[in-house]
């Protein structure tokens, strides 16, 4: 019997939002962590870290980002805002803004600078990058997901009606919507339901466990990456997004 524990993770204010999971029933254990590495390395051992974070960094990228973006941009329908461009690794690791948008102008083509937005996340991309690099085993583990993706298969391969958040709050239909896919997936309504824990949002809950979700697909074999086969970068690392 399977009974190693499985992780879906999002970033959050309080650092990252860990839902983690038996491979089923009913357990889920919620709590945020400071680190990256406090998750891989959590007492549950999780056999699959399914997060919410680019992982792959690309030397150059074309227009669009990587082709992990580019693959299910097209499936989101209005929600393919929610799938940043991600810019190559000189930008991610810029020391500042300025120096990214330089690095980024440098490598794309055509020329484009990093978004505020995507620069804001840099530093968990960074985290998340450091681990894998130093630890190339650890890409058994850990697998880059995106919950608007984990919903689109969870409703059927059919993007969603309603966004979580508008004008930066959180929308109680989007939010309702995809509490009822959570559910609907397996995960119990008192968990789905529950407050955050301190540091976290009620969309990023619910982003974490849709990337539980995930998580339960790649233990499967039911997971499958965009684009398939996976590109990879520099060190190796696959540059896919799983559902």
């Amino acid at each position: 019997m399977d009974d190693q524990w499985l992780a879906g993770v999002d970033g959050c204010p309080g650092g990252w939002i860990a839902a983690f999971v038996a491979p089923t029933g009913d357990t889920v254990r919620v709590r945020v962590e400071r680190r990256f590495a406090d998750i891989v390395a959590a007492p549950e051992a999780p056999a699959v870290i399914a997060v919410d974070m680019p992982i792959g960094l690309p030397d150059r990228v074309g227009p669009g980002g990587r082709e992990a973006e580019s693959a299910v941009r097209p499936l989101l329908g209005a929600r393919q805002s929610s799938v940043f461009s991600v810019p190559s690794r000189a930008a991610i690791h810029a020391p500042d803004y300025g120096a990214a948008c330089a690095a980024a102008l440098a490598s794309s083509d055509p020329p484009r600078k990093v978004s505020r937005q995507l620069f804001m996340l840099a530093p968990k991309i960074r985290e998340v990058d450091a681990l894998l690099v130093a630890d190339p085993a650890l890409a058994a583990r850990v697998f880059e997901v995106h919950p608007e993706v984990a919903f689109w298969r969870m409703n059927g391969e059919a993007s969603l009606a309603e966004p979580k958040k508008v004008k930066s709050r959180p929308y109680a239909p989007g939010l309702a919507l995809r509490r009822d896919l959570l559910i609907g997936a397996g995960l119990p309504a008192a968990v789905v339901h529950a407050p955050p824990p301190k540091g976290a949002g009620p969309d990023d809950l619910l982003d974490a466990l849709a990337c539980a979700v995930t998580a339960r697909r790649l233990r499967t074999g039911l997971a499958t990456p965009f684009p398939d086969p996976p590109p990879r970068d520099r060190h190796g690392l696959r540059m896919a997004i799983w559902a």
